[in-house]
């Protein structure tokens, strides 16, 4: 093998070890990022759930307080025709 041949086989031997190299590394950063981007979302799911928790009973007494109004406009309006009803029969 002639040294030329010889140089550009060592030439092409080192780019692709510091080729490798970065491979790696670029693999490396792709898996730790995986896993940060999951901890995130982990995170925000747990902070969603344990804010419905703690806020739970103060949402069951604004459902309450919306159905007992439901509740009174429902017999306002049973009332009223009531009251038309008994109007007509006058």
């Amino acid at each position: 093998m002639d040294p030329e041949s010889q140089k550009l086989l060592e030439d092409t031997f080192q780019l692709a070890q510091e080729n490798n190299r970065m491979l790696r590394k670029i693999r490396s950063v792709q898996k730790w990022r995986t896993f940060w981007s999951g901890l995130k979302i982990f995170i925000i799911i747990g902070i969603a759930l344990g804010s419905f928790y703690f806020l739970e009973p103060y949402i069951n007494k604004m459902l309450d307080f919306y159905g007992s109004i439901s509740g009174t406009v429902q017999n306002v309006n049973d009332n009223n025709s009531s009251f038309q009803d008994l109007l007509k029969k006058l």
